[in-house]
């Protein structure tokens, strides 16, 4: 019977497949950590407290509202997004109001607009708290010439206009939950292969392979076929318990489960190009995690898997900005949430595969076969 490499990267798959398994390690990195902090994040509701406000084209940035705002600790302005984006932001419940002032003129009524969210209420009514407390001390600090000059009393110093548009609640789980999705992805691609390879040449099990009729393609996919198919399944099983236990978004229902599931089959592929990159770097299996924590601890930390990159300094967005898990996770939110497909996450998509082609260049560079 002539010999098969297709069937051999199947037997290697699944013995790959069963080996995994077998693991504590992955079982805990891929299901377990995920889990846990969705169940923390999602009970305490996210922990810091961020609300957006948009800031409308044309709004008097040197009124003593917009001053205020702009130096509170947990109001965070936004100014870079057009009318439209601000508007359908706003109805989803991506930022939490848009407001609009009007240039200051002493001693006449301050005139201020503010849109609030349905989808936003809880944060709709801590910026009205905000705002009602700058316009207090406002009006202390002028009323004295107010009234002296123009008899007005204290309740005609802002002419204060509100409008609620109506949106979908965005809960804190349909953050949180695609970034430990990213989570897991990221540890199982890089922790995961890194130590299957360096394990496979140290204890040549690769060289017994060489023995064999086996090509070296097969020998990576199949490892790659195992570990794909344990990460979509662990995906699937996060997304499952998001969404029925804590009310985690789909949109479009299975398929919008099944773009989700593209994107992780995505991010995987590439962040098991560091894995390898790693393997063929590393001396030994105790140098495996110095090395991926140095790759993995970065974007837990800045991709936006606990916390919004909104919250971060500016010069600290750009970093996050070019990380690969920050673009996935991006990808998943609006896919889950916002309903978009394939299509609309091109910009995502296009970073992930300059990323995998940069990774995997490098990583052909460095993998060692013995």
């Amino acid at each position: 019977m002539q010999y098969s490499n297709t069937r051999a990267t199947l037997a290697i798959a699944k013995a790959s497949f069963r080996s995994i398994l077998r693991s504590p390690s992955a079982v805990v990195f891929s299901l377990a950590f995920p889990l846990i902090f969705i169940l923390v994040f999602a009970n305490i509701g996210g922990g810091g407290m961020s609300i957006d406000v948009g800031v409308a084209k044309g709004c008097d940035t040197l009124n003593p509202v917009y001053q205020a705002l702009k130096k509170n600790a947990i109001v965070h302005l936004i100014k870079d997004q057009t009318t439209d984006e601000m508007n359908k932001n706003l109805a989803k419940g991506s930022i939490d109001a848009i407001i609009d002032l009007k240039p200051f003129v002493p001693m006449t009524p301050l005139t201020v607009n503010v849109q609030y969210s349905k989808a936003s209420e809880s944060k709709g009514a801590i910026l009205k708290s905000v705002l009602n407390n700058i316009f207090y001390r406002i009006q202390s600090a002028q009323i004295e010439k107010i009234q002296s000059y123009s008899g007005m009393k204290l309740s005609n110093v802002v002419n204060l206009k509100e409008t609620i548009v109506t949106g979908r609640e965005y809960k804190y789980i349909d953050f949180i939950l695609p970034g430990q999705l990213g989570f897991s992805l990221l540890s199982s691609g890089v922790f995961g292969t890194a130590f299957v390879f360096i394990s496979l040449r140290l204890t040549l099990v690769i060289k017994r392979f060489f023995a064999t009729p086996v090509k070296k393609y097969s020998i990576v996919l199949g490892e790659a076929l195992a570990r794909i198919v344990f990460s979509l399944l662990g995906a699937l099983f996060i997304i499952m318990v998001g969404h029925f236990a804590f009310g985690f978004t789909l949109i479009h229902g299975f398929v919008t489960v099944l773009n989700m599931l593209v994107l992780a089959a995505i991010g995987l592929i590439i962040f098991m190009g560091f894995g390898f990159t790693i393997s063929g770097i590393a001396k030994n299996e105790s140098t495996v995690p110095p090395l991926s924590n140095i790759i993995t601890l970065p974007q837990f930390l800045l991709s936006g898997t606990f916390f919004s990159v909104t919250a971060f300094p500016t010069w600290l967005q750009y970093i996050s900005n070019a990380l690969p898990l920050t673009h996935l996770n991006n990808a998943m939110r609006k896919v889950a949430f916002e309903g978009a497909g394939l299509g609309d996450v091109t910009h995502q998509l296009l970073i992930l595969l300059i990323w995998g082609i940069v990774v995997y260049a490098v990583a052909v560079k460095t993998f060692k076969w013995e």
